[in-house]
């Protein structure tokens, strides 16, 4: 009897055992959240091998701010060869809307591998294309009737674009603004203006293209403040560019980002994009929306200029459609896409793998991740906000949803750059396991996957203000 109560007492004592022991590990995994881990020194020796074997055949034009070597990527984070696992601020450089191999992104992509990789949508017809088509059509801002034409890149969305416009209006000219990134291209390159360096020794570009200033109204080039400036940079474009330079009956297009991606992640006040729109109407210019960086639910709307209550007459579309996948698109009003057949085609453009990858990717957004844009983007800002309140070297924080620069300056009253302090920060938040992006002069953008979580998010942040005491000598 006695030794039946003892074991009854032993079974009593393992089971609040493994009850605290349940507790423990339930504790344990709410707590287990993915950290960045540096294992060796950055680069550690895995991708010292990789970097000298691309620094020997890989185009030395190619910009890269750290050598970061990438073997696989989850979500929003990203595992070297060598193990060092970092929280993934660039997307890609805003591609992996969806995140890093995303599973429902990747089944589609296997599925329709294993059936078509293939055929040449310019020749011959394959359902996924025609479907997309109908998707952007219906996404795009404005009435559905419209037409779709497929690249592989923002570049040749622009390309398109471009001649479109000439095609449809039998006009030569366009107009761009200073601090555009369009592609590099001749024809996007000739509209882009962000640095000098990307034009460097490639003239003469296209002719006909005219700079104006953009609304950047921490620089403001007419040193006014909005709202009393009642718009002065639109203004200027129809009271001296068409009056005095450029005849507005030859202006095809003007092309504007409806909030800056290369330039500096400047975001325009609410009057610009409606006041832009008004005078292309005025003088019949079509109003392409460059949203190959601001698109695809990056900002908390499908598209960027959604913020400002306007519609454009053509966009371009890129970066995020796809998941990762190349693909780009061209989309306008059907009485605009009124070429003939010939006049424009691309041998690999609406990739039977891309465009189903695009179809999910879109089911994805409107299912989701952008509401979370939107929501963590807000937090972001304020969280962001509240550092510039305490750090005289932050001079602007600016954004939408997921799509948020960082000006960084010498001084809050002269605004001086700091080029090399903004570059320091990117590399110091590298060794510490978060990859950041630059952009303009003096900016750090944050482009996360929309995929991220609020922890993520928070985690990210504390990296950057670490890097920022460290670069700039505080504790």
């Amino acid at each position: 009897m006695g030794l039946i109560r003892a074991k009854a007492n032993m079974v009593m004592i393992n089971s609040k055992k493994d009850v605290r022991k349940n507790r423990r590990m339930n504790a344990a995994k709410r707590n287990n959240t993915k950290k960045p881990t540096i294992l060796t020194t950055l680069p550690g020796p895995k991708a010292k091998v990789i970097l000298n074997k691309d620094h020997k055949f890989v185009s030395p034009s190619y910009t890269r701010s750290y050598p970061a070597v990438v073997e696989r990527g989850k979500g929003v984070w990203v595992t070297d060869v060598d193990g060092n696992v970092f929280l993934d601020f660039s997307a890609g450089i805003g591609v992996v809307s969806t995140g890093h191999c995303h599973p429902a992104v990747v089944k589609v992509i296997r599925d329709q591998a294993g059936k078509l990789l293939h055929m040449s949508g310019t020749d011959f017809y394959y359902p996924n294309q025609a479907n997309l088509a109908e998707k952007l059509a219906e996404i795009v801002p404005g009435a559905k009737n419209k037409k779709v034409f497929f690249g592989n890149s923002g570049a040749e969305a622009v390309e398109c674009a471009m001649k479109l416009a000439r095609y449809h209006k039998r006009r030569a000219r366009y107009i761009a603004f200073t601090g555009a990134f369009h592609g590099r291209t001749f024809g996007a390159l000739s509209l882009t203006a962000s640095k000098a360096t990307q034009r460097r020794y490639f003239a003469p570009l296209l002719s006909g293209v005219s700079h104006v200033s953009y609304a950047y109204c921490y620089r403001c080039p007419f040193n006014l403040q909005y709202p009393s400036c009642d718009v002065a940079c639109v203004k200027h474009i129809e009271d001296v560019l068409l009056k005095k330079v450029v005849p507005a009956e030859e202006v095809a297009a003007v092309f504007v980002e409806p909030i800056q991606g290369e330039g500096g992640y400047i975001v325009p006040p609410p009057g610009f994009m409606p006041a832009l729109r008004a005078l292309c109407d005025k003088y019949e210019i079509l109003l392409v929306d460059d949203e190959v960086q601001s698109g695809m639910g990056r900002t908390g709307k499908m598209f960027a200029i959604e913020h400002f209550n306007t519609k454009a007459d053509i966009y371009c579309i890129a970066k995020g459609v796809a998941s990762g996948l190349p693909l780009g698109a061209c989309v306008a009003r059907s009485g605009i896409m009124d070429w003939a057949p010939g006049s424009h085609a691309s041998t690999f453009a609406g990739n039977p793998v891309s465009c189903a990858a695009a179809l999910k990717t879109i089911e994805l957004l409107e299912n989701g991740l952008i509401e979370n844009a939107a929501r963590l983007g807000e937090i972001a800002l304020a969280r962001l906000t509240a550092l510039k309140e305490h750090y005289d070297f932050i001079g602007d924080v600016r954004g939408k949803g997921l799509m948020i620069g960082v000006e960084l300056v010498g001084d809050a009253i002269t605004k001086e750059p700091v080029k090399d302090r903004r570059n320091a920060v990117v590399y110091e938040a590298f060794k510490n396991g978060l990859l950041l992006l630059g952009a303009g002069e003096s900016t750090v953008r944050f482009i996360p996957p929309l995929v991220i979580n609020e922890n993520e998010l928070h985690m990210g942040l504390e990296i950057f203000e670490r890097a920022l005491k460290k670069v700039f000598g505080l504790r």
